[in-house]
C-alpha cells in the first residue's frame, strides 16, 4: 500500500460536506489534516446544503473550473407556508402565508413553469460579489436594501416533484452551473400564490460524478493517514 507523501499531491477528491460545515471549512480541515498544500474546491455549498463538494489538490486544482461549469443535481425539501430572507432555514421566518388553497395538481403545474431556460434572481444573502465583497455580508448587517442583484440566466433540465407531503415539497433537480435552488423554494411560493423556503438540501451530482462515491471530510483524513483513498477519481477527458 503506497503512502502519501507530505508534498501535495495531485488528486480530485469527491467529499460528502457535513451539515452546517461551509465548503472553506472542508477545505481548511483537509488541508491542515491531510497535509494538502494547494487546495481548493469547485461549486460552494451552503452550510445547511450536504452532499457533494469536489475538492482539487496540486496540478488538479486547475480543472476546478472546468468542473464548477458542469450541470448539477439536487434532492430536497421546499417547505410552503413561510419565508424567511435568506429563502432558507440560516434566518428566521419573516412572514406566514395561507396553503389551504394549494392542491398537488397545483404544485407540479408550477413545477413546470421552471423548466428550461429562464433569468433568475439570486438571493440578497448568498457569496456574488458586489463592490469587491460578497453581497451576504451587507445583508447579515441589516443592509438588504442596498444590495442590487441582477437577474442571471439559468437552465433547468429536470424539476421532479418526488413527493407531497403538505407543506413540503419533496424534489429532485437538474439544473445549469450557477443556479440558485433557494431562489427556486422561494419563486414557486409566489406562483402558488403563497410564501415558501428551502429547508432541505442535498447536491448529489456534479456532471457524471456522484455523492454515493464521495466521503465525509473527517473519515477522508483517518483513510489518508493509511494509504491513497480509492474514493479519488482520475480526471475523465470531457473534465
Amino acid at each position: 500500500m503506497s503512502k502519501l507523501p507530505d508534498n501535495c499531491p495531485d488528486l480530485i477528491m469527491l467529499i460528502d460536506k457535513p451539515y452546517t460545515w461551509t465548503s472553506f471549512d472542508v477545505v481548511r480541515k483537509l488541508k491542515f489534516g491531510a497535509k494538502l498544500k494547494k487546495i481548493g474546491h469547485a461549486g460552494t455549498l451552503d452550510p445547511l446544503a450536504t452532499g457533494l463538494l469536489i475538492v482539487a489538490s496540486g496540478k488538479f486544482t486547475k480543472k476546478l473550473t472546468e468542473i464548477q461549469g458542469c450541470d448539477k443535481e439536487y434532492t430536497g425539501i421546499i417547505s410552503l407556508g413561510a419565508t424567511t430572507p435568506c429563502y432558507d432555514l440560516e434566518r428566521p421566518f419573516d412572514a406566514y402565508y395561507p396553503t389551504e388553497h394549494i392542491s398537488e395538481e397545483m404544485i407540479m403545474a408550477a413545477s413546470k413553469t421552471f423548466l428550461g431556460e429562464q433569468f433568475q434572481i439570486p438571493p440578497k444573502y448568498s457569496a456574488l460579489k458586489q463592490d469587491g465583497k460578497p453581497i451576504y455580508k451587507k445583508a447579515h448587517k441589516g443592509k438588504a436594501e442596498e444590495v442590487e442583484v441582477k437577474p442571471r440566466r439559468v437552465f433547468i433540465h429536470e424539476f421532479e416533484i418526488v413527493k407531497i407531503e403538505m407543506p413540503d415539497i419533496h424534489f429532485r433537480i437538474k439544473c445549469s452551473s450557477g443556479t440558485y435552488i433557494r431562489s427556486i423554494a422561494h419563486d414557486i411560493g409566489m406562483v402558488l400564490e403563497s410564501g415558501s423556503h428551502l429547508s432541505e438540501l442535498r447536491r448529489t451530482k456534479v456532471g457524471e460524478l456522484k455523492v454515493e462515491d464521495a466521503m465525509e471530510p473527517l473519515d477522508f483524513i483517518e483513510k489518508h493517514k493509511l494509504e491513497f483513498p480509492d474514493r479519488f477519481i482520475e480526471v475523465s477527458p470531457q473534465l
